[in-house]
């Protein structure tokens, strides 16, 4: 009868092992959670090297060449070169909706 006490006892021993490791701090769900949150990083982190990588050969373009230099004050500053011409074409504005007017007319 004395005999299965240490085998209940080893087996309530493994039994706290075991929910230690499933659901303790430092458990199996954390360490997935953190497998999830490093994933996540290193998504992020591709995402900035990538825009690391542009802003890198945009800087580099400005650095060697007069043309990008150019493109640049031209598209964003409005500049000419001597002798040049600068026109700017103007969209008109979209005529209202007959709805509208048709609804304004009827008060």
């Amino acid at each position: 009868m004395r005999r299965w006490w240490p085998f209940a006892l080893l087996l309530l021993a493994l039994m706290g092992l075991q929910l230690k490791f499933w659901w303790g701090d430092g458990g199996l769900r954390e360490a997935r959670e953190l497998e999830a949150r490093v994933e996540e990083q290193r998504r992020e982190n591709a995402r900035l090297q990538q825009r690391n990588d542009a802003l890198s050969a945009e800087v580099e373009d400005l650095k060697s060449g007069e043309a990008a230099v150019e493109d640049r004050a031209r598209s964003e500053l409005g500049m000419v070169r001597p002798g040049e011409v600068f026109y700017r074409v103007v969209e008109p504005a979209p005529a209202e909706p007959e709805a509208a007017q048709s609804a304004e007319g009827g008060q």
